[in-house]
């Protein structure tokens, strides 16, 4: 950018083959700014809006409002394509017109020119201009959307609450304190972590994964025992919605940034994105399965005798989460997100399958082992209109909840949804993060062009819902946070034995029943068992078991040997029993039945493991 007394051109020929239609070849602009540009491979309008910005504010600080723009492209050697680079010109040469007195010179075209520049320090500057992050109008809008607050009761009795001095007004919260720090954390819209979640201590002592110094933040590794959890929930959450219906897929995770339905839908959605430049495209990676389902339903042929059309899928995700927001497992900027979209015919059937998909989050989440009404909390976000117009199904949804729920509603709609539900778990700092969902989108269909054909051969847009169990390593996180109150209140942690990575740890007295140890493991069937072969004393081992959780350790001894019965010492109920190998795998049996099993994925010595953390 060079501060001018004049600069003029004139057009000598042709450069490209079809460059850029002009009257006049020659032209001249006197106290001006020079903006000689180059557009890269992958500029878009995040990068037009933010050059023009910069030009602007460069002619206020030089005293100037006229600018020639000047095609000149030896500032890059990553240069875009001539057809997306006019475009790219003429887009910026539009948004500094806003403001400005400007003129470009012609794009495609070998050009004598003559300037005279000023000697004044800011005559001479130059800027490379990348857009630092991308953020959708949908959160721009979500920071100064007014919002109402209120308590819903089982009776379908609304409470206006308000935050005043750091208390909540409004609602008599006695007994239901944690839907009172739920409160406090929504109606407050700070997300911002100042103090280490308690899960990310334990997280690491299991052993079940830790930050990646060599990746992105909130990318996490997961060591093996976290890689086997992870995997169990995948599989439990996959069965379960095979069994409700969903038919599973796999799409892409990266998309044009500049698809038209795509563009709509990213200013639309409060996340932000994670942008990666192709050889030819600028493209983003997805927050969530919408996008691939949406592109997939829209080539789709279906009848009105097929709704609700269900789509599944256990997808791998990607949010741009500011830094200052991401805190172990609560929340990530990559995470697994079982993501379900269900087409309806009309708002009658969409609460119909609310109501159904409500059902079957409860039995996800009690089969994974919480207790519904102790560990979660609803929010409901709704449109003042949808809410008196559908008042009665609200309601219905909190009585199915079971207890009083946080509702906001906005008075007018801004984002594609009329209505979301969220389960949230309150954590051991107050903060509440959000697991299972289900969304009525009514803006999708037209934007993606999703149709079905009605009775009489008409095409219709259906109502799209939005629906997840939860992303799993927030699943992981709701049951690390849930142990560590426990451990405050005096109780023993544990997993749920059919997520626990060892469910039976074996300790021989000496190493003279080492090969008795092994004899008892291979006895116990679809059960993770494993043997501490280490030179430690008998107590210590046991610590050591204690320590990770086991939730069964048989001591192995002569007289275990002989009688053909274990010394089990039981977690859960903190109890010394004499079981037979028999009565060990039945207990197991029953208490994992129904869910998957995966073998353990470490050595069953524990003298041939690793030390991944400590």
């Amino acid at each position: 950018m060079l501060h001018s007394d004049f600069v003029e051109f004139q057009a000598i020929k042709p450069a490209v083959k079809k460059p850029e239609q002009i009257k006049e070849k020659t032209d001249r602009m006197e106290e001006c700014l020079l903006v000689l540009t180059s557009v890269e491979k992958n500029d878009g309008e995040a990068e037009v809006k933010k050059a023009a910005e910069e030009i602007e504010k460069i002619c206020r600080e030089v005293g100037t409002k006229k600018v020639m723009i000047y095609p000149w492209a030896h500032l890059s050697s990553e240069l875009a394509d001539l057809e997306d680079a006019g475009k790219i010109l003429e887009k910026l040469y539009r948004e500094i017109k806003k403001n400005c007195d400007v003129k470009k010179a012609p794009f495609g075209w070998y050009k004598s020119f003559t300037v005279k520049v000023k000697g004044h320090p800011l005559s001479e500057l130059s800027r490379e201009i990348r857009a630092a992050k991308e953020e959708s109008k949908a959160l721009v809008a979500e920071r100064k959307l007014k919002s109402h607050w209120y308590i819903v009761d089982t009776h379908g009795a609304l409470y206006r609450i308000e935050k005043k001095n750091g208390d909540i007004s409004g609602f008599d919260f006695t007994g239901y304190e944690r839907l009172k720090a739920f409160a406090a954390y929504e109606i407050s819209k700070s997300r911002e972590v100042k103090k280490e979640p308690p899960h990310v201590k334990l997280m690491r002592e299991q052993e079940i994964a830790n930050y990646e110094g060599g990746s992105d933040p909130g990318n996490l590794k997961f060591y093996p025992k976290g890689r086997l959890i992870k995997a169990l929930l995948e599989e439990l959450i996959t069965r379960e919605m095979l069994s409700y219906g969903a038919m599973e897929l796999e799409t892409p995770i990266m998309y044009d940034y500049e698809h038209e339905s795509l563009k709509k839908y990213l200013n639309r959605f409060p996340a932000r994105q994670y942008v990666v430049n192709s050889p030819n495209k600028k493209l983003f990676l997805r927050f969530a399965a919408c996008f691939g389902q949406f592109l997939t339903a829209k080539d789709a042929v279906i009848s009105y005798k097929q709704l609700p059309v269900r789509l599944y899928e256990m997808a791998k995700c990607y949010r741009a989460e500011q830094r200052g927001e991401i805190a172990g497992l609560r929340r990530l900027r990559a995470f697994t997100m079982p993501d379900c979209h269900a087409l309806c015919r009309d708002f009658e059937q969409a609460k119909e399958e609310m109501i159904t998909r409500f059902k079957v989050a409860k039995k996800i989440h009690q089969a994974i082992g919480f207790n519904i009404k102790e560990d979660f909390e609803l929010g409901i976000r709704v449109t003042k209109s949808f809410y008196n117009e559908h008042k009665d199904f609200i309601n219905e949804l909190v009585k199915l909840w079971g207890k009083p729920a946080l509702l906001e509603m906005w008075d007018e709609r801004f984002f594609y949804f009329v209505l979301k539900y969220e389960w949230n778990f309150v954590d051991n700092n107050n903060k509440a993060a959000a697991l299972t969902t289900d969304q009525f989108d009514v803006e999708n269909a037209e934007a993606y062009n999703i149709n079905f054909i009605d009775e009489s051969g008409n095409r219709e847009r259906p109502i799209i819902m939005h629906f997840s169990p939860g992303a799993i390593e927030r699943i992981m996180y709701a049951l690390l946070e849930r142990e560590y109150r426990r451990m405050r209140e005096g109780k023993s942690p544990m997993l749920p034995v059919w997520l626990s990575p060892t469910q039976v740890r074996i300790i021989p007295v000496s190493d003279k029943y080492l090969k008795n140890a092994i004899d008892f493991a291979n006895q116990l069937k679809n059960v993770r068992v494993d043997i501490d072969d280490s030179a430690d004393s008998l107590s210590k081992k046991i610590r050591k078991a204690e320590k990770e959780w086991i939730p069964y350790i048989a001591v192995l001894g002569d007289k275990e040997v002989k009688s053909g019965k274990l010394n089990v010492r039981v977690r859960e109920r903190k109890e010394v029993r004499e079981m037979a190998m028999e009565e060990l795998q039945k207990t197991i049996s029953e208490e994992c039945k129904g869910k998957p099993f995966r073998q353990l994925n470490l050595p069953t010595l524990l003298s041939k493991r690793v030390v991944f953390f400590g």
